[in-house]
């Protein structure tokens, strides 16, 4: 069933409750973990080792914190084709590390349209790196596990209960079956707002 073992885990949520559990079993399996800003501190606070991805890809990050995994050397351990020469001849040579899981959610959009804020802050909470991310890992499922919101927690607990740091297609699949589901439900909801 072409199973996976999960060695890098990238983690970048808005909401960290939920995260805990998960992060310590990752941390048992002996799962790299990468993170930025907020959640690398909530990942530190629990004596859980944590690479900053700034330090994978050599850039802060920028623009207010509008860019900060957007980056070939995060996208293309995502995207990379572990089962394709050419691709883990590129990832060797430009020094890409293999992310096997990725665990993001997205800003709060509805949340904050619903709250009667202003566009400036609508505006601000179009999710860019995280939508990317789900999409990416997503589309890579032959290879990646994604967690693309807090309701996939409870799954991705189960499934390295049962199987440690081990996954197979199917598993994969489904997971990336609930991130598309995610992110056009998201981009539903920036359109009706856009068009409302």
């Amino acid at each position: 069933m072409e199973e996976r073992r999960i060695r890098r885990a990238l983690v970048s949520v808005f909401y960290k409750d939920g995260l805990e559990a998960i992060l310590r079993e990752l941390h048992a399996e002996g799962v790299e973990l990468l993170s930025t800003g907020g959640t690398r501190a909530f990942v530190e606070e629990l004596g859980i080792p944590c690479t900053k991805v700034e330090d994978v890809t050599g850039y802060p990050s920028i623009l207010g914190g509008r860019v900060k995994t957007l980056h070939p050397k995060v996208f293309g351990g995502i995207l990379g084709r572990r089962g394709l020469a050419d691709d883990r001849e590129q990832m060797i040579r430009y020094e890409i590390p293999e992310i096997d899981l990725v665990i993001v959610d997205l800003y709060p959009f509805e949340q904050t349209v619903a709250s009667g804020a202003g566009e400036a802050d609508v505006i601000e909470k179009i999710d860019i790196g995280g939508i990317s991310l789900i999409r990416a890992a997503a589309k890579n499922f032959r290879d990646v596990v994604i967690v693309p919101s807090k309701a996939e927690y409870q799954p991705l607990l189960e499934l390295l209960h049962k199987k440690g740091g081990t996954s197979d297609l199917e598993d994969r699949k489904w997971f990336a079956a609930r991130a598309f589901g995610v992110s056009s439900h998201y981009d539903a909801a920036i359109h009706d707002y856009f068009v409302r």
